[in-house]
């Protein structure tokens, strides 16, 4: 759940009221006018309404136009633009008198670049074209006016970029030709190449498109066509669907296209491109961070070609701060102006042509877990933004980022010590990750499918890299800067990255690195340290990250830890705004502690069957299940009860007064017993019985469809003592907790209820248990009988079931399996086609299915309720720590979501979003 950029502060009315005509598609920005002030990125996508609210502010932008995303589903429907040429021939004429410059003309030609802008970010998934409008005979008047090796460049740049993007001829065989010249002139970039270098290259270019039978167009308008409808069509690649898939991006958003004047980075040593953030992306600490390269264009930065330079100063020498103090002046004036404006930390491209800057873009910037909660706290003490609007600003799954482990300190030390430090990189997504490494994206998504933690090598990532890099636990490329493709990617994943790592030699043909006399096989142990940037050979262990050290270890006090200060204020403000409880499912007294640390207001799921594992306490279950009458198996049970009631007593003393829902017994009762010969025989020596037994004790217990067979309440029903044991255990726990001066707030649970008779036996049998076990200890115990919804039918008669019942709690877990008739633990062999078919949106397992599950949670909450006023009503499956999940729950009124305790975080949080969405009037499920 994420919230658009905020409108900036200069928009004003009369813009508004004069950018939403509803036949208008092509805007105009430049020399001051910005037609799309104010129409936000809903038609104008991220990067058009950037350039349109910075040209409104007065920042230098380069002219242009933006087609708006509406055109991109029209596109897509009936591939013909014809609707919006009158616009975009009117806006072009424009963007000619604004330079001076004539599209297509040999002596004084326009050149503009043809650029995506979704309006969620989606870096480096869709297309870009630059200085299109070079034909032969604007190439010649160009050379003519700024040199010939300037124009020949920009004509092999454009080549390129429009054959492998229009034509669909494959960059790698440009490319190649590039690499050749580059070793045989013994130059390591593109610069240092000759203008008879670029003559030949150019020459190689043309040649490879002859080859492919292709022609290349002469005439600009039909490069400027070919180019708006290949970049429309760049929605639908393979690479952007499988972001979007991702990111859970709407696929009908569509993406606007922004055709602009070029301007140019790479027209000698005093111009520059570069990307900028207002803040540390990483670390989001308050200086202005970034990396520039001198005599480039802008592809050549995010691509990781080269290793680019920073910003601000830091004694090389190759700083743009000092080698170009006025533009780094100018670009600290810009970053000040943008963050007052948009009020959030901004991601900055800019170029530098001959000393002059010019912005291309602003928006609002990808940054690490770390960072978001850093800045969002920071804004608010600053006055840039509201609590909030704080709150909003981080996406609860950032927070996992800030629970995940990091490298130990004196182990990192030891290893380097050891010599088994391969590189020192550029520190690009925080965190410590060890896994096997991967060449190739297919690899490290095989080898993740097996199970293996990956650590994908390249020598710089590419947007065909995406499948491969969500796989990855953690990514290192040799080459890029923390603006490159891989920085970006991995920060919006919450990845542990690594670029510029350029001491290591990566050859994917034999699938080994080297370094430092080091070297790795594909499938070897990598070790990286993304907040230290650097590379270890072979596995290191980890430690718990700042926050869990404070909250759980205790071993770091809370005053020595901004960043837990910054999380711990975060938290305070969602508590404030949201509607849902958040409780944990636990099922120890430790998991029930660390719960409350994590700020969970109760348990909403104890699992009574996980008690039943330990060492002491299989050997009494396992009796139970084999005896032969009733007597035997009270017997047995006698033996449990203590052990149950100490489990409950100590869960009682770290819940305190909050509530504890415990779910009575629920799996089938074969999977306590043994199914191996060997175990089998073990067992029944424990037992005292003969293996024989034993074995058609398995064979009587054993069931074609466990998920539907003798389970949950059947078992109460037919083994009443079962059910019977646990609830004394319980009330006597809650009577012992009482005399140690507690307040215990039991909740039983009765599991997979179909039926109002299944409920109304078993609540019986929980009143009287409780009365028996108040008159013996003298104690009167408040608590709460309810029940599971985990079967359709449950949901769809929940009006009866609930006359009677304290509490529903949903397990959606169960519910989406019989829903859907989908087994959890084999559905992985279809869904991700079924994913990639579009035939579902999502894993139903791990994202509530609004339409059908959800539909029933509605109904069963509605029908419950009406029933009985006041029913307290929540979820307990895993759906609970799922943010797009607990924004469907808040919508449809639930009371709680309960989760694991390490997703409390995420939940309050989450919580928080969507009430504050509601709040809004947006869809908190959007």
């Amino acid at each position: 759940m994420s919230v658009d950029q905020p409108e900036p502060a200069n928009v004003r009315p009369r813009d508004r009221a004069r950018v939403t005509e509803p036949e208008k598609h092509v805007f105009y920005f430049g020399d001051g006018e910005s037609e799309g002030a104010g129409l936000g990125k809903e038609r104008l996508g991220g990067k058009g309404s950037g350039l349109a609210e910075m040209t409104a502010l007065g920042i230098p932008v380069p002219p242009g136009f933006t087609i708006d995303t509406t055109v991109c589903a029209e596109f897509s429907r009936t591939g013909s633009l014809d609707s919006v040429r009158p616009e975009v021939d009117e806006s072009l004429s424009k963007v000619e008198k604004s330079t001076g410059r004539k599209f297509g003309d040999p002596r004084n030609p326009l050149l503009v670049s043809v650029r995506s802008g979704a309006r969620s970010s989606m870096p480096g998934m869709m297309d870009t074209i630059l200085n299109l409008g070079l034909t032969r005979a604007a190439l010649e008047g160009l050379a003519a006016s700024a040199g010939e090796r300037f124009a020949l460049d920009c004509r092999r740049r454009f080549l390129q970029m429009y054959s492998d993007i229009v034509l669909e001829i494959p960059r790698a065989e440009f490319e190649e030709f590039l690499t050749r010249r580059r070793e045989e002139r013994g130059v390591k970039s593109d610069s240092e190449l000759s203008a008879e270098d670029l003559r030949w290259l150019v020459e190689r270019y043309e040649e490879v498109v002859r080859k492919h039978g292709a022609t290349f167009p002469d005439d600009p308008r039909e490069q400027l066509w070919g180019a708006i409808g290949a970049v429309f069509k760049s929605w639908d690649n393979p690479r952007a669907k499988t972001y979007r898939r991702l990111h859970h991006i709407p696929e009908e958003w569509g993406t606007a296209v922004n055709v602009q004047a070029m301007v140019f980075g790479n027209r000698g040593e005093r111009s520059a491109t570069g990307v900028a953030f207002t803040r540390n992306p990483a670390t989001g600490e308050r200086q202005f961070y970034g990396e520039y390269l001198p005599n480039a264009q802008g592809e050549d930065v995010v691509a990781g070609i080269r290793t680019p330079h920073p910003l601000r100063s830091d004694g090389s020498g190759t700083s743009l701060e000092e080698t170009m103090p006025d533009a780094y002046a100018e670009l600290l004036r810009v970053r000040d102006l943008v963050e007052k404006s948009f009020r959030d930390m901004q991601d900055l491209e800019f170029t530098i042509e001959e000393g002059r800057v010019y912005l291309l873009q602003t928006r609002n910037g990808k940054r690490t877990g770390f960072a978001a909660v850093r800045i969002a706290t920071d804004m608010v003490a600053e006055g840039l933004i509201r609590e909030e609007e704080a709150v909003t600003r981080v996406e609860p799954e950032q927070l996992v980022q800030l629970l995940a482990p990091v490298f130990p300190l004196a182990d990192k030390e030891a290893a380097i010590k050891a010599g088994r430090l391969l590189a020192k990189g550029l520190p690009a997504g925080p965190g410590a990750a060890c896994g096997r490494i991967a060449f190739t994206a297919r690899r490290a998504v095989e080898m993740a499918a097996k199970g293996d933690p990956v650590v994908l090598v390249r020598v710089e990532t590419s947007p065909e890299d995406i499948a491969g890099m969500n796989a990855a636990v953690g990514i290192l490329t040799t080459r890029g800067g923390i603006t490159s493709h891989a920085s970006v990617v991995a920060r919006g994943m919450g990845k542990t990255c690594v670029v510029g790592a350029g001491e290591i030699t990566v050859d994917e043909e034999r699938r080994e690195l080297s370094a430092r006399g080091l070297s790795a096989k594909e499938g070897d142990f990598l070790s990286v340290d993304g907040t230290a940037g650097e590379v270890v050979l072979g596995q290191l262990p980890t430690q718990p990250s700042e926050i869990l050290r404070v909250l759980i270890d205790r071993s770091l006090s809370p005053n020595e830890s901004p960043l837990f200060a910054a999380f711990n204020h975060l938290l305070e403000w969602a508590d404030r705004v949201r509607r849902l409880g958040v409780r944990a499912n636990a099922d120890t007294p430790n998991d029930a502690r660390v719960s409350v640390l994590f700020g969970a207001e109760g348990i909403g799921l104890c699992r009574t069957e996980h008690m039943f594992f330990g060492e002491n306490r299989i050997s009494a279950v396992r009796q139970m299940i084999v005896a032969d009458n009733v007597t035997d198996r009270r017997a047995a049970l006698a033996k449990l009860l203590p052990i149950q009631r100490e489990d409950f007593i100590g869960i009682f003393r770290e819940m305190g007064e909050r509530p504890v829902t415990i779910r009575l017994l629920d799996p089938p009762l074969h999977e306590f017993l043994p199914h191996e010969d060997d175990a089998v025989r073990r067992t029944a020596q424990d037992l005292g019985i003969p293996a024989e037994k034993l074995r058609e004790r398995v064979r009587a217990l054993a069931e074609s469809n466990p998920m539907l067979g003798h389970r949950g309440c059947r078992l109460g029903i037919t083994y009443p003592e079962i059910y019977e044991m646990q609830v004394r255990a319980i009330f006597e726990a809650a009577a012992a907790a009482r005399r140690e001066g507690l307040r215990p707030r039991p909740e039983v649970m009765i599991p997979l209820v179909g039926t109002k008779g299944e409920f109304e036996i078993l609540k019986v049998l929980v009143d009287e248990t409780a009365r028996r076990v108040s008159q013996e200890t003298g104690d009167e115990i408040s608590y709460h009988v309810g029940t599971m919804i985990e079967i359709p039918r449950a949901a769809l008669r929940a009006a009866e079931i609930a006359e009677n019942c304290d509490f529903f709690s949903f397990g959606t877990n169960d519910l989406t399996q019989m829903t859907y008739g989908y087994s959890r633990d084999d559905a992985a062999s279809f869904l991700p086609a079924y994913i990639e078919a579009g035939i579902l949106p999502d894993d139903p397992f791990a994202t509530i299915d609004q339409p059908g599950v959800g539909e029933l949670v509605a109904i069963a909450t509605k029908r419950g309720r009406e029933a009985k006023p006041g029913l307290k009503v929540g979820v307990c499956g895993e759906h609970g720590g799922d943010p797009r999940s607990i924004g469907f729950f808040h919508e449809v009124g639930l009371d709680y979501v309960s989760c694991s305790p390490f997703r409390v975080a995420v939940a309050r949080l989450a919580a928080a979003h969507a009430a504050l969405s509601g709040a809004a009037g947006l869809s908190s499920t959007a």
